[in-house]
């Protein structure tokens, strides 16, 4: 009787476990392994995302985020495609010109960061870096998820999360937008922080 009493509860432990460590992966997933994540703000007009990042699951990634963040290098740019029950993208250095909106998309840094596919979801929020057909080439741009999207799973690096401000990218990916290439009819510049 003693024996199935133990076998009993370690089984119950063992479930608690499981239900509980999906959660604790975000949380530990954010904090990285040196202690405390940076966080960054990404700042519009129709309000700011926090986002946390994800260290341990895309170390390069996150560093080169927050090291363009930084130098300012997101600083008046736009989200430049809109795509509702998808994502909205932005990041692209070539959207600070107004005039020049063929070019939209295309822009970038020279370095380009090699993949960091990672297990975690194209879940509502997530923050994952574009990139052209080669799994190679993301640079700068990156898109926040606004309805799930586990098709996406695997092919591109999860970097982050935005864990306040998701009515924001929601008033972003319901704006008025070009249907040929998604771009909103309407500038959001936004100013990037890390803290």
């Amino acid at each position: 009787m003693r024996g199935r009493m133990l076998r009993l509860g370690m089984a119950v432990g063992l479930l608690m476990l499981t239900a509980w460590l999906p959660a604790a992966g975000v949380v530990l997933a954010a904090e990285g392994a040196g202690g405390k994540a940076p966080k960054a703000v990404i700042k519009t007009k129709f309000g700011d995302m926090e986002i946390v990042f994800f260290p341990d699951k895309a170390p390069n990634h996150v560093q080169n985020f927050v090291k363009l963040a930084k130098s300012g290098y997101y600083n008046g740019t736009i989200f430049h495609r809109v795509i509702p029950g998808f994502m909205i993208q932005g990041g692209d250095p070539n959207t600070k010109d107004p005039n020049k909106p063929e070019s939209y998309g295309m822009g970038g840094p020279n370095e380009k960061l090699k993949s960091e596919f990672n297990e975690m979801p194209h879940r509502r929020g997530i923050v994952s870096m574009a990139r052209t057909n080669d799994p190679n080439s993301a640079g700068s741009q990156f898109f926040i998820v606004v309805k799930d999207s586990n098709f996406l799973d695997g092919q591109y690096t999860v970097f982050g999360e935005v864990v306040k401000g998701m009515e924001v990218a929601d008033k972003i990916v319901s704006l008025p937008r070009n249907p040929r290439n998604d771009l909103p009819n309407e500038r959001v510049e936004i100013t990037v922080t890390v803290e």
